[in-house]
């Protein structure tokens, strides 16, 4: 599986951005696909993770109610919608494919990796 992501950049806080997530190799329907994060200095974390089928999503608590992450089986895309952007959301973003196994927050469990898109958010 190869994962492609784009859409970073440079916004205001308060502002918008929407990442994207091209998947090739293998359906895209067969996969848990999530959104971690790295900023300067500190570990990757969780963002946001959607299930095979679409039907269950889950959040980090600092994102939940701004950021909304969806997919598209048949363009073989998911997305994450960013709003309301804060200083503390700048970050390497990476999103991440895995098919088996009921953790979804953990990065360690996620065997496909993209390249990561840089957002930066300034005050």
């Amino acid at each position: 599986v190869q994962l492609q992501a784009s859409g970073g950049g440079l916004v205001q806080a308060g502002g918008s951005l929407r990442l994207s997530c091209a998947v090739s190799g293998r359906t895209l329907n067969l996969y848990t696909m999530g959104w971690f994060r790295q900023a300067p200095g500190k570990e990757r974390e969780f963002v946001a993770a959607i299930s095979w089928s679409g039907g269950s999503t889950w959040y980090a608590d600092s994102v939940k109610g701004r950021f909304t992450i969806s997919r598209d089986n048949a363009k073989n895309t998911i997305d994450l919608q960013m709003n309301n952007l804060k200083p503390e959301d700048t970050a390497v973003y990476y999103c991440a494919a895995k098919r088996y196994g009921v953790v979804i927050t953990s990065s360690d469990t996620y065997p496909y990796w993209g390249q990561g898109t840089l957002v930066t958010v300034s005050s």
